[in-house]
Order: C-alpha cells, then sequence, then structure tokens
C-alpha cells in the first residue's frame, strides 16, 4: 500500500482514558491553592478550623444530574459534522473470543452473547447534527429491489480481530473503523446481485461492455456476474436508472441501524446461511468443473435464506463492488466519510488524487467466514484488469428520486433474476 493510500490514523484512545478518570476539584484559599479529590477534601474539613472546607466538600460530592466526562471525540464533532458514538473496546477479560465490539450511540458497546445474539445496540439520538433531518417513508419498491429506510445508524467498528489475508491487504490494519453514526436517506437496493443473464441484456442494449467471468462453469444465466471491472457495474447500474451504492448504503443495509455484524443478527456466517469456504472447501465444497475444481464456483443468486430487507447473498457468494474510494479506514477518510449520506473521498469522483483503489465488500465463495461480515472491506484497481484480476460482481441502489422515475416509466426488471417469480 502506498503512503497515499494510507494516511495517518487519528488515535484518541489515550485521550478518551484519561477524561474517564476522576476529576478532582480545585479549592482556592487565601495565599495558595491546592487540588483535592473527594476523599483529601473530606480528611482537610476535619482538620481545618476554617468554615469554608465544608461547604467545598458538598460541592465535590457527585450529583446525579451531573454530566459525565466529555469524550473528545464528540468534542470534535462541530469540526466533522457528526455525532460521534465511540466506545472502547471490550476488555479481553470480558471477551474470551475477541468478538468485534461496537460502539451505540450512547457510548457504550454492543456484543454478540454467549448465545450468538447481539445485546442491542441504543437507537442512534434523533438530536444532535441530524435533529433538523427527517427520513422519508418507503415507498412503492422498483421491480427486484427492496427498501432500506433512511436514518442514523453506526457504522464501522472499534475493534477487529479479523486478521485479512487477501491479496494486497494488510492483516495488521483491516480499515474497519472507528465506529461512528452517519445518517442516510431511504433508498432502495437490489434483492439479488446481477447475473450473468442481467449483465448479458445490457450487453445486448450495448450499454454495457462484453466483460465477465474467466473461469470455467461461472457462465450460468443465474449465477452473479463476476470478473468485471467497478466501471462495468457503474455502467451497468446507470443503464438501469440506479447507482452502484455507495460503502455507506451497503454496510446499512447489511448491518441495518443497530451495528449488527451480520445480515441475520450478530451470529458469525456459515454455510447454512452464505456461500463461502469452510472446512469443506470453497463454495461449501461445491466444486466447479475443468482445471482447479477444488477452487469452487460463484452460486446461482439467492440460494441461501433472505437476510434484512429482505436482501439475499450479502454475505459470501460473490464480492461486491461499491461506488466509494479507498481510504486507510473512516478516521483517515476524515468528513468524506461523515456526515450525511457520506460518498467517501472525493465524494466519489471519477478521479481522486492520492487514491487509487475503490472499495469492495462481503466476502465471497473462495474466502473464509471472516471476510463476510457486514463491516469487512477490501481494497482493489477498479480497472480489475491483469495481473490483478478478480471475480467481484456487484448489486444496484437507487435514491427515492431514481425509483420514483423508475416507477413513471414503467420499468420493468432489468436484472435477469427470476428468483422472486
Amino acid at each position: 500500500m502506498s503512503t497515499q493510500d494510507m494516511p495517518d490514523n487519528a488515535f484518541m484512545g489515550a485521550m478518551w482514558k484519561r477524561s474517564q478518570q476522576a476529576r478532582p476539584l480545585r479549592i482556592a484559599r487565601p495565599g495558595y491553592s491546592t487540588m483535592l479529590s473527594l476523599r483529601g477534601c473530606v480528611t482537610f474539613a476535619l482538620l481545618s478550623v476554617l468554615t469554608t472546607a465544608l461547604p467545598a466538600c458538598r460541592m465535590a460530592a457527585p450529583s446525579q444530574a451531573q454530566s459525565p466526562p466529555v469524550n473528545p471525540a464528540e468534542a470534535s464533532a462541530a469540526t466533522t459534522g457528526l455525532q460521534v458514538a465511540e466506545g472502547s473496546a471490550t476488555p479481553a477479560a470480558d471477551n474470551p473470543n475477541n468478538v468485534p465490539t461496537t460502539a451505540s450511540a450512547d457510548g457504550s458497546s454492543a456484543a454478540p452473547t454467549a448465545a450468538g445474539s447481539a445485546a442491542p445496540a441504543v437507537e442512534p439520538s434523533p438530536g444532535g447534527p441530524f435533529a433538523d433531518r427527517v427520513a422519508e417513508a418507503c415507498e412503492a419498491a422498483p421491480p427486484g429491489t427492496s427498501c432500506v429506510p433512511g436514518g442514523p445508524f453506526i457504522r464501522g467498528v472499534d475493534v477487529d480481530d479479523h486478521a485479512c489475508n487477501q491479496p494486497d491487504m494488510f492483516p495488521e490494519a483491516p480499515g474497519t473503523g472507528p465506529a461512528m453514526t452517519i445518517w442516510l436517506d431511504t433508498f432502495y437496493m437490489d434483492t439479488h446481485e446481477v447475473t450473468n443473464a442481467g449483465y448479458e441484456a445490457c450487453v445486448a442494449a450495448r450499454a454495457c461492455e462484453d466483460a465477465g467471468p474467466a473461469y470455467v462453469d461461472f457462465d450460468a444465466d443465474e449465477q452473479a456476474i463476476t470478473g468485471i471491472s467497478w466501471f462495468h457495474a457503474v455502467a451497468y447500474c446507470e443503464w438501469r436508472g440506479m447507482h452502484l451504492p455507495t460503502e455507506a448504503e451497503w454496510e446499512k443495509a447489511a448491518r441495518g441501524p443497530d451495528a449488527d455484524t451480520h445480515p441475520w443478527g450478530n451470529a458469525p456466517s456459515t454455510c447454512e446461511n452464505a456461500i463461502l469456504m469452510d472446512a469443506s472447501g470453497r463454495s461449501c465444497g461445491r466444486q466447479k468443473r475443468g482445471n482447479r475444481p477444488e477452487a469452487g464456483r460463484v452460486n446461482e443468486v439467492g440460494a441461501r435464506p433472505a437476510g434484512r430487507y429482505g436482501l439475499y447473498d450479502m454475505m459470501g457468494n460473490a464480492e461486491e463492488w461499491v461506488a466509494d474510494w479507498w481510504s486507510a479506514d473512516y478516521a483517515a477518510c476524515g468528513d468524506a466519510c461523515a456526515g450525511a449520506n457520506p460518498r467517501g473521498p472525493c465524494d466519489g469522483a471519477l478521479e481522486c488524487d492520492g487514491h487509487t483503489r475503490r472499495v469492495v465488500r462481503g466476502g465471497s465463495w473462495y474466502w473464509e467466514a471472516g471476510h463476510s461480515t457486514g463491516y469487512h472491506r477490501r481494497r482493489h484497481f477498479p480497472a480489475n484488469a491483469q495481473p490483478n484480476f478478480h471475480h467481484f460482481g456487484f448489486r444496484c441502489a437507487a435514491s427515492m428520486e431514481e425509483a420514483r422515475a423508475l416507477a413513471a416509466e414503467g420499468t420493468e426488471p432489468l436484472d435477469g433474476n427470476t428468483a422472486d417469480e
């Protein structure tokens, strides 16, 4: 990774720890001043002949109405335009399995319980920088899509112990944090990954370049399209009157508003709910025809139950392009990844100085379950050309305005999926 792609990260942990320490009371007396804790103040009151010591001790006693120490990250919200929901990592003694923990809107962390269900995160406050925002209600979804309600949600995690072994990634720097509260307007997401048949329809209409998988046994109509570039994905979504989802939209669709780790809650990805690599092999033990059968194959879409919002294959099967340029993490991205409807560096523009890779999400049939989480991120060159060619797929999203335009046109599904028919 170049130094341009991976700028220095801001580290607030030490400041936060200091802010949690007890704050002593400063008591002024004629001729000198001293710092006294509550215990010291009581001792001083017993020994002192001055009558001012006892009132000072009463002032030092904590009150139920007293505000908690200020999180320095929250103090910077005025400059970032973001209501930060930052919490500390769960101590190792309380989290023996090193489960990723995520800050909730009240500063606490939500981690899966021993039974695998989530300790629910606090719903993000409607106040703060989003107080004047109201999410539009879902309307009739365009064919082949599902509505994702707008509002604040918690994106990212504060602790991620997954050591990513994918090409061009750094195990010690997964880039999945820090957790923060952002806002998204209501939008719509394809219920399925775009299929080979769907993409071929775009090629036939001369709106997309001919592209696709390089593997044998990857070209069935209902298999997810793979082996395309970021540019191919953008062109296809525009042809449908939609857009390639932003990274924030993709994560909201996968995790929901309360920072669950997966589309079904906080239970891990397995071959029961996703197409991935497990002890049986890649693609859950399903080998492909031809050379290297052990490499597995991308599956026909919708082979596993739908997750939240009725979306299929958000975990595993084909890794999915999203619109944003890659940043080392959300802190490095800064204001471009904060606030309302963030689009990442350079607002997702076609060119962005210092950035050479786009973001890929969701894990795939080829990789272990640790890559199939709602917060895992991968980076890759948008051209997806040899010698850096990978079998990535995608799905499309629509804003409320795009969805209304599609409804007015009476557009039929163009993704080639027949799973719902």
